[in-house]
C-alpha cells in the first residue's frame, strides 16, 4: 500500500529512504480536473521537496515524512476523468454501508472539507468516518484523501474550493480505493 518508503543498507545499517512515487498516469491525463501546471508544481516540486528534505535530513523529519506519505496516497488514487465516476466494488459497498449512497457521502465530505479553516487534509477513514488532518500527520486509517492546502487548488480553481472538490470525484480511481478498503478488513 505504501510504496514510497524504501529501506537501504548504509554503512552496514538499514535506514529508511523515501521515494517520489511515479505517477500512474500522464501529466495531462487528469485535465481539466487537475492541469499539467498544477501537477508540475504540486507533484513535481512540493511533493518531491518533502521526499528530498527527508532524505537529506533537512528540516522537521516527521513533517517531511508525513507530507510525502499524504501526497503519495493523494496522487496514486487518481485516473483520467470520467463524467459519471461512481464508486463500485468494495469502495461502493463501503460508502453505501456508511452513508447510504454516494451523493450523501459527497455532501458530508464537502461539509467537513468546507469546515476546515485555512489548510489541511480531509479523508475518508477505515471506520467510515470523514476526518481531517490540520497539518501533516501520518494516519494509517486513510481510504480516500483530498489535499485541502491552497497549493492543491489555487492554480486551477483560485479560491473556488467547491469546484475543486467536485472535480476530484471525476478522477478518483475507485479500484485503488477498493484496494484500500480491502486492507481495512
Amino acid at each position: 500500500m505504501y510504496n514510497f518508503i524504501k529501506y537501504v543498507l548504509n554503512e552496514g545499517r538499514e535506514s529508511k529512504k523515501l521515494t517520489h512515487t511515479p505517477l500512474p498516469y500522464g501529466k495531462t491525463d487528469l485535465e481539466p480536473s487537475l492541469s499539467k501546471e498544477s501537477l508540475d508544481y504540486h507533484y513535481g516540486k512540493l511533493y518531491k521537496a518533502y521526499v528530498d528534505r527527508y532524505n537529506s535530513g533537512e528540516g522537521d523529519l516527521d513533517f517531511n515524512e508525513a507530507g510525502a506519505f499524504l501526497h503519495d496516497l493523494y496522487f496514486t488514487q487518481f485516473q483520467e476523468p470520467t463524467r459519471s465516476n461512481n464508486p463500485d466494488g468494495s469502495a461502493g459497498e463501503f460508502i453505501t454501508k456508511h452513508f447510504k449512497n454516494f451523493d450523501a457521502f459527497k455532501k458530508e465530505f464537502e461539509k467537513t472539507a468546507m469546515g476546515i479553516q485555512g489548510s489541511g487534509w480531509v479523508y475518508l477513514a477505515k471506520d467510515g468516518k470523514i476526518k481531517t488532518i490540520v497539518n501533516h500527520e501520518i494516519k494509517m486509517d486513510i481510504v480516500l484523501i483530498i489535499d485541502w492546502w491552497e497549493h492543491a487548488f489555487n492554480l486551477d480553481y483560485l479560491t473556488d474550493k467547491k469546484s475543486y472538490l467536485n472535480d476530484q470525484w471525476k478522477i478518483i480511481n475507485w479500484n485503488v480505493i477498493s484496494g484500500r478498503v480491502g486492507l481495512s478488513s
